[in-house]
């Protein structure tokens, strides 16, 4: 099982910069980062882990602009969004990012995609929250048709354009692979139909992560490689996830300053390696 790190770059933690070069020189094989576009002022969407909105959420560094600082210093990190939350985003300003991304990465993108929850703040981007899953699918299947087409076009209820020129075009060929996050029936067949890869969050049980495997086999996907987003540092819980052949854990990495990051990641570290991993 491979290891990564799951985490919220913001303006009052360590610098993406810092923090990708400590990733890769402790072993970790990938970083994959959380998007928030902003928090609106109104809290009427509950949030689903309970209580407060962390002070986290309201203060995110873009994804592609800090990934793009790891970038930098890193020649073998995984550069991933968990979750870019794609309905709130122009389809085709996001298929350049992806691609500048990827090729300037040499690529080394990982596109994770969810639809969100925060009902306030997909209104502000203009997005009616009873159609975002549909519209996610559009905008999956139109990244997909700029990043592999010369002339690429798309004419869909939710996603509409005629014949565009669009580079660069990604590294990754055909193109980055798109993790899916969600467990539900709605995420599954999307999974099944655009995914490459399924991101669950870390209260996805081991039997849950079997019960979707079947779900896909039914749908004649029995190739979703598995990884885990904002995994706990707990011995057995990682033992648990091996053994329902997770391909990747990643830990929840608070965001702290730069000292205090070095330090949880050498604890994360030596769990890791207790696991198999590689330093």
């Amino acid at each position: 099982m491979k290891f990564g790190i799951s985490t919220f770059v913001t303006d009052e933690g360590i610098r993406p910069d810092v923090l990708g070069e400590a990733l890769e020189e402790r072993g970790f094989d990938s970083l994959f980062l959380a998007e928030h576009s902003h928090i609106p002022v109104s809290r009427e969407t509950p949030y689903p882990g309970g209580g407060d909105l962390p002070r986290v959420y309201y203060r995110t560094l873009d994804p592609f602009v800090a990934l793009t600082a790891a970038a930098v210093n890193t020649s073998n990190l995984v550069l991933g969004t968990g979750v870019a939350l794609l309905v709130q985003r122009d389809v085709i300003h996001t298929a350049k990012e992806v691609a500048s991304l990827d090729l300037v990465s040499r690529g080394r993108v990982a596109l994770g995609v969810g639809v969100g929850w925060n009902r306030e703040e997909m209104a502000n981007h203009g997005t009616d929250p009873a159609t975002r899953g549909a519209l996610m699918d559009e905008q999956l299947e139109a990244l997909k048709a700029i990043w592999t087409q010369d002339e690429a076009s798309y004419h869909g209820k939710h996603v509409n354009f005629d014949p565009i020129f669009a580079w660069p075009k990604p590294v990754s060929k055909p193109h980055p692979p798109i993790y899916i996050g969600g467990d539900s029936r709605a995420a599954v067949r999307r999974l099944a139909r655009h995914g490459d890869a399924w991101m669950p969050i870390s209260s996805t049980t081991s039997e849950a992560i079997r019960r979707v495997r079947g779900e896909l086999a039914e749908l004649g996907r029995t190739d979703v490689p598995v990884t885990v987003f904002g995994g706990a540092a707990d011995a057995d819980t990682v033992k648990r996830y091996a053994a329902a052949d997770v391909e990747r854990y990643t830990f929840m990495l608070p965001t702290l300053p730069e000292a205090e990051t070095l330090a949880a990641l050498d604890g994360f570290a030596r769990l890791a390696a207790d696991h198999g991993m590689a330093s």
